[in-house]
């Protein structure tokens, strides 16, 4: 095989995907290359994921501790009423599997805590924070910025979300630069609801963003957080500040 081709099948099954004069097949086996770690696997993480699998990335690894509940059937797309009471990161490396047998699936059925932070992600080259709590969402990126991994990250509540993209390889503020602590509430769609639609959204749209770090193409959302609206089918993107208290500001270039 020559060092700029890929495999037959490979070339008729990406076609539509490597044809794009920016992605070419020397992305296309970057993408192959590619080791992505999501952390939660709910509602951002189910089409986050099937939509690695579909394009391609080569190496998924997946955070979750939770087991399916009926509750989870209408926004987490890759799971049926068959499989509640089964752990979430069991049931969707099946189904990713099924999806593109050719990728790898590494499942972490843990919480993220300090403990296991680094085993963990340390060997991945983009980190997708879809939690639901900011505990786990500043643990996540303060792990990142010091280690100078690409962090991208969304948060979705009642009909709203918020993407984030990272660079810590670059000088960039991060999201404790927009979120010091913890809020004395924290809120989730638990509590709050949600929008079914909305998650697929935001899963997806994180999933752009990764491919778009994998392929080196630079990102305008870098620094900067974008906000939309389900319900007014509102998108705008607000840059991002340095916090001069950030306790990240020494690791910052």
């Amino acid at each position: 095989m020559k060092k700029n081709s890929i495999r037959k099948s490979d070339f008729k099954k990406y076609h539509r995907q490597l044809i794009l004069k920016k992605i070419g097949i020397a992305g296309q086996k970057k993408i192959f290359k590619g080791k992505v770690l999501v952390i939660g696997a709910g509602g951002l993480g189910c089409p986050l994921i099937q939509y690695l699998a579909y394009s391609g990335v080569g190496c998924i690894g997946i955070v979750d501790d939770d087991k399916i509940e009926l509750s989870n059937l209408s926004r987490q797309v890759l799971f049926t009423k068959n499989d509640i009471g089964k752990f979430k990161t069991k049931v969707i490396k099946k189904v990713a599997k099924r999806i593109n047998k050719d990728i790898k699936i590494s499942i972490y059925t843990k919480r993220l805590d300090n403990s296991n932070i680094d085993f963990i992600l340390k060997n991945y080259h983009v980190v997708c924070d879809g939690t639901d709590n900011f505990k786990s969402r500043l643990l996540i990126n303060d792990y990142c910025v010091k280690n100078k991994k690409v962090l991208i990250s969304s948060a979705i509540n009642k009909f709203d979300g918020q993407l984030f993209h990272f660079d810590f390889r670059k000088k960039t503020p991060c999201y404790r630069c927009f979120m010091p602590k913890d809020p004395p509430n924290d809120v989730n769609c638990e509590s709050e609801g949600i929008m079914t639609t909305l998650a697929g959204m935001a899963g997806s749209m994180q999933a752009n963003e990764v491919l778009k770090s994998i392929l080196d193409i630079n990102s305008n959302l870098i620094g900067k957080i974008m906000i939309f609206n389900s319900l007014n089918s509102d998108f705008r993107k607000v840059r991002l500040s340095k916090n001069p208290d950030c306790k990240n500001n020494h690791y910052h270039f």
